[in-house]
């Protein structure tokens, strides 16, 4: 199990040189374990046929359509969570902790929810505790695999492969509508509201409670406005 979970990491990583020029081998490593199935293997070896059979450039530039602009899709676990909230920084930090404090320690510049780098811890932990820590992320791997399944990429077996490893079925969620990237970026006007992400469907309306606050001793009354998501 260890070898082909970072086998599968690798096959998330940017298809450079590199990566390119080892490929044979990732086959190999996949093989020799044996920790997946015979029909899991053979969507493996297809995706590595096709980032064989690919130009260089052409290989590339498909994972960056694929993987850093679309949100469905992004590798980054708690993206699918947290979005770009506040929470998603403390949710990191807590896990680069847990890494930490089972001796492994990030390279410069990688993000804990990143999933190579997931795949890469998985596979320092004995196989019952690798299984039990991707279970915890089976529900965002499974959006992240459904996604691949919708755009026919072949890089779905890497996500039902890793859900093969953590004791999940690999079956396709329902999975909702994808902002656009104009909507994504926009900046909220001033005044202008709270954001339909907390509305209970869009265009709903967002109503304002006043609620009249007890006056403290020796300050003055007021009041307290918040919004009902």
């Amino acid at each position: 199990m260890k070898y082909t979970l970072r086998t599968l990491s690798w096959l998330l990583r940017y298809p450079g040189p590199e990566l390119r020029a080892h490929l044979g081998e990732l086959r190999d490593a996949l093989h020799a374990e044996r920790a997946l199935g015979r029909a899991r293997l053979a969507e493996l070896d297809r995706l590595l046929d096709h980032l064989r059979a690919l130009p260089a450039l052409q290989a590339e530039a498909e994972y960056v359509e694929l993987f850093d602009r679309g949100r469905r899709t992004a590798l980054h676990l708690f993206e699918h969570v947290h979005g770009d909230s506040r929470d998603r920084g403390a949710a990191l930090v807590d896990l680069a902790r847990s890494y930490e404090s089972a001796g492994v320690v990030l390279a410069p510049g990688e993000l804990p929810d990143w999933l190579p780098v997931v795949l890469e811890f998985a596979s320092t932990q004995p196989p019952a505790a690798a299984r039990d820590f991707l279970r915890e992320t089976a529900h965002i791997v499974r959006v992240i695999f459904s996604a691949l399944l919708e755009r026919g990429s072949p890089y779905a077996a890497v996500l039902a492969a890793v859900l093969d490893l953590a004791g999940e079925k690999a079956e396709r969620v329902e999975l909702p509508a994808e902002p656009s990237i104009d909507e994504t970026w926009a900046e909220p006007a001033a005044f202008d509201g709270c954001s339909k992400a907390g509305q209970a469907a869009p265009g709903a309306e967002q109503p304002i409670h006043l609620v009249k606050r007890a006056a403290a001793t020796g300050g003055h009354p007021g009041a307290h406005q918040g919004a009902r998501a």
